[in-house]
């Protein structure tokens, strides 16, 4: 365990274009975490996009290359073993390349040759390993460790803690999941439940947990998403949640936006407030809520917190 946890010290850090974005406080309470818990995110050096939805939908090959870029410069260039994707996006499509090129002989084709004509080295299977925010500070920090250090400071929240569909699927791009105790679970998430009951905080039962917030059909179809986000925000509070924490910048600004299209369209009106699980930690650490970018956030869960004396 003391080999695992001392790679995950210092990792390469892809935060992607989300988080460059709209999930701006997530990029911002994972730095200032970071800086509190000593441990080290190096930005992953002229990164590109992932290839995201839009990319994949034309071409799976090219995303797949786009993807092992960024894994071949933190690797090869910047000499990591791991590489933290906060974004679930980002997190799920450099899974799928680590997987695709361990797996499929057209992936590499298609990556080699497009590697020698950008003039970089091919990332090849198995030389890094790809881990979410979730992963990072689970198995750099542990539950005990977390515990230690936040004194139950999130006690009396209720939260409902939601991973969204791109954590725990397709399965078979996420090794090493579902593989006894202390692993995670692509069937019944845990792991950010874990750590912020650590902290004190108690994790309602929340059975649309690793529902779809329909982000890939925002702006195509707004009424669907608005649709599948109103049952997550409505189980959220049928659970006696207080916040929803999240960890993908796309499900957050999904749940936020749609939480006000979902009044202003259907007349369906939700209390309940987004927050990054990063954010609560960090609060929980001591740092302030302007230090964790809470007021960069569409859904302001300042007054829930305050009220809880957080």
């Amino acid at each position: 365990m003391a080999e695992i946890i001392n790679t995950m010290k210092r990792v390469a850090y892809y935060h992607g274009c989300a988080l460059d974005g709209t999930g701006h406080g997530y990029n911002r309470s994972t730095r200032a975490l970071a800086g509190v818990l000593g441990l080290e995110l190096e930005d992953v050096k002229n990164w590109n996009c992932c290839g995201a939805m839009e990319t994949k939908n034309i071409d799976n090959e090219v995303q797949t290359y786009l993807s092992s870029r960024v894994l071949s410069i933190a690797a090869n260039e910047m000499g990591h073993t791991k590489v933290m994707a906060p974004c679930n996006g980002c997190y799920h499509n450099l899974k799928k390349a680590e997987y695709d090129l361990g797996h499929k002989e057209k992936s590499r084709e298609v990556v080699e040759r497009i590697s020698r004509k950008a003039g970089h080295e091919p990332y090849k299977a198995g030389q890094i390993e790809t881990i979410h925010a979730v992963d990072w500070i689970m198995e750099s920090i542990g539950e005990e460790g977390i515990r230690e250090r936040t004194k139950g400071k999130l006690k009396g929240l209720k939260v409902a803690n939601y991973y969204g569909c791109m954590y725990t699927r397709p399965r078979h791009i996420f090794p090493g999941r579902d593989a006894g105790p202390g692993t995670e679970s692509n069937f019944r998430p845990h792991f950010m439940d874990d750590i912020l009951d650590a902290a004190g905080a108690n994790s309602v039962d929340f059975a649309m947990k690793s529902a779809c917030c329909g982000g890939a059909h925002t702006l195509c179809d707004s009424d669907t998403s608005t649709k599948l986000c109103i049952n997550i925000l409505q189980a959220a509070e049928a659970s006696g949640a207080d916040v929803v924490a999240t960890e993908c910048p796309t499900c957050h600004a999904g749940l936020e936006m749609h939480q006000i299209r979902a009044e202003k369209v259907y007349g369906i009106k939700t209390k309940v407030k987004m927050i990054y699980f990063t954010q609560l930690l960090g609060i929980a650490m001591g740092l302030s809520h302007r230090k964790v970018g809470l007021q960069e956030n569409v859904s302001d869960a300042s007054s829930v917190l305050k009220a809880k004396g957080i």
